[in-house]
């Protein structure tokens, strides 16, 4: 089993009837990367075994990394092992948080460049909510562009805050204007309609920004979502020049494959 320590919950939103976040406390010895998920879970006794068997499942670590505390966003699966659970944690619950955060969407991974375009698909969002809020990611890019797909409007949940992120009384210097954010909707009218994957092909995403076209040369990409999604925006971008980067040489695109978002 994974290492674990208990963090207690501090905070518990329930944004939809699909949709939850909650936020934990975190060890002082606690470290990570921007953009690594870890191992988390509840404590379960199990009848079988007469005793507590841990249900642990890879969650991306949605707080940026200087924060002192711990942000997670789930889903609601209700005959889920672990979200059936989860679900119903209230703030003083304990909850066990894996001591080995990992992951392949971390900057180092990918080469610095023009701009760098963080994809997602519902709650494949989570690992760019702390990227996004990352102390030097800024530095190393022109523009930061976070594209967020949901099936509903109700699912874009931090919304508001991503629209005012440039002028954010916290992030604001830290983005120094190079923030951009595009949402699109898949069953629902909104002003931008369809699937990322679309929106990227036909070059929506560029043009409704004002941004130059997706050039592997220039630009950078990493990737969050459902296996399709994931195996969509890997084959379109290979099929652009783009190359795969990991722990030990930097490309001009990551995808985070050990979960699905």
């Amino acid at each position: 089993m994974a290492a674990t320590t208990y963090e207690t919950v501090l905070e518990v939103i329930h944004y939809t009837d699909e949709l939850f976040y909650f936020k934990t406390t975190r060890n002082p010895g606690f470290r990570f990367k921007d953009g690594e998920f870890v191992m988390m879970g509840l404590d379960h006794f199990s009848e079988k075994l007469q005793r507590n068997k841990p249900i642990l499942r890879a969650y991306s670590i949605a707080s940026p990394s200087y924060a002192e505390y711990l942000e997670f966003y789930s889903i609601k699966v209700q005959d889920g092992p672990l979200t059936s659970k989860l679900q119903h944690v209230n703030v003083g619950d304990k909850i066990l948080v894996g001591t080995k955060p990992t992951g392949t969407l971390v900057p180092d991974n990918v080469k610095p460049g023009r701009n760098l375009y963080m994809l997602s698909s519902g709650t494949g969002v989570a690992p760019f909510m702390g990227l996004a809020r990352s102390l030097d990611i800024y530095d190393n890019y022109d523009n930061v562009i976070l594209v967020h797909g949901t099936r509903k409007i109700e699912d874009l949940v931090w919304k508001d805050m991503w629209l005012g992120l440039n002028e954010h009384e916290l992030y604001g210097e830290l983005v120094q204007n190079k923030f951009h954010y595009y949402a699109t909707v898949s069953r629902e009218e909104y002003e931008n309609e369809g699937r990322v994957t679309t929106a990227l092909f036909d070059h929506s995403i560029e043009d409704k920004l004002q941004l130059p076209h997706l050039d592997s040369e220039f630009d950078r990409v990493m990737i969050c979502g459902s296996i399709p999604f994931n195996e969509d925006l890997q084959n379109h971008l290979i099929e652009k020049g783009f190359v795969e980067g990991n722990m030990s040489d930097p490309g001009t695109f990551v995808v985070e494959r050990a979960f699905v978002g």
